[in-house]
């Protein structure tokens, strides 16, 4: 097996660096578009075939390191109770919002085996179909993410609502992140279970916080997660985007690879992580340069990779739809590369 991956994410230091992309099966590529245009995106989660075949896509398509399971974060909300939706321009809508005690009690934990069986028959699908070629990757959102979409009831600008409920209601919010981090909890589990080698805790929205109440209000909850998985023998990656400023609270979350986005250079993390294995962190935009230009940027965080303990390539957020396939393509080949 290709075990770069697995490798770096235990501390050591290979030759070629291992590289991944965030959203690595999605829109950018033709042939997720065409599988993607025969259903609808929930469907496409929930039917184990196809969303093993969009995981596969990138793996034979870029060369990619390690696969991750295509599913979506919000995937365990809806057994929960959550009525989720997803629209063309709009995104993800959770209708009616979170934001009582009433609309809380409503929610409740899930049974993984039973209530996610789908996700956990693409994971048997992809250790069987990958064949030990690159490791599988698992994933959740981190419970203060999970809650943001809760509580906001999608996306948002402002972020007023789960502010307003961690500062006006701090029992109401506390009891929803306690449900949330152990519905995440076993849904991580039972990923694991099912074959996943590595898994993944995107906490998309905790950059908001500022340091006192991410220490506060989100950082205990994936800490919870992330400590009770050790021991469970595959790496833990956290990754809190726009996180530079919290640096130094992310270090305590037991997690084994940090990743970074592309606002913190990695020398500049690491001055506040120590000796850590990074993750990252090419902003996605610089797939648009010409190679050379490309070549470059890639070169220079590979140097700054070096004084980190390992390191893995990847972007410093999901490719978007708008990259030419050929340039993840290339951007795989120019890491391996230059690193080889």
């Amino acid at each position: 097996m290709n075990d770069l991956f697995l490798r770096a994410c235990r501390g050591e230091k290979t030759s070629p660096v291992p590289v991944w992309l965030m959203r690595q099966a999605g829109r950018y590529l033709p042939a997720y578009q065409e599988v993607r245009g025969r259903t609808d995106f929930l469907t496409l989660c929930r039917t184990p075939e196809l969303a093993a075949k969009v995981t596969l896509q990138p793996v034979d398509i870029l060369g990619v390191d390690a696969a991750i399971l295509f599913s979506d974060i919000l995937i365990p909300l809806v057994p929960m109770g959550a009525n989720l939706s997803f629209h063309e321009g709009r995104g993800p809508v959770l209708d009616p919002p979170v934001r009582s005690e009433a609309d809380l009690d409503k929610l409740h934990p899930i049974d993984p085996v039973s209530d996610v069986s789908f996700v956990l028959e693409t994971i048997r699908i992809l250790r069987e179909e990958l064949k030990d070629r690159v490791p599988l990757i698992g994933f959740s959102g981190a419970p203060f993410t999970l809650a943001t979409y809760l509580i906001e009831g999608g996306t948002s600008k402002s972020f007023v609502n789960i502010k307003r409920m961690l500062f006006e209601s701090p029992a109401l919010y506390h009891r929803l992140m306690d449900l949330i981090t152990d519905v995440t909890l076993s849904y991580l589990k039972a990923q694991i279970e099912a074959g996943a080698q590595a898994v993944q805790v995107f906490d998309t929205w905790a950059g908001i916080l500022s340091v006192k109440d991410y220490e506060k209000c989100a950082l205990p909850y994936a800490a919870r997660i992330l400590e009770a998985l050790e021991g469970l023998g595959v790496p833990r990656i956290y990754f809190v985007f726009d996180g530079g400023h919290v640096l130094e609270s992310i270090k305590k979350s037991g997690a084994d690879v940090i990743g970074l986005d592309w606002r913190t250079g990695i020398d500049q993390a690491l001055l506040k992580l120590g000796s850590t294995v990074v993750q990252g962190n090419l902003d996605p935009c610089t797939l648009f340069l010409p190679e050379d230009q490309l070549r470059l940027r890639v070169q220079d965080i590979l140097e700054q990779g070096r004084n980190a303990r390992a390191h893995i390539f990847n972007l410093g957020h999901g490719i978007l739809p708008e990259i030419p396939a050929d340039k993840a393509k290339l951007l795989v080949k120019l890491v391996h590369e230059l690193s080889a």
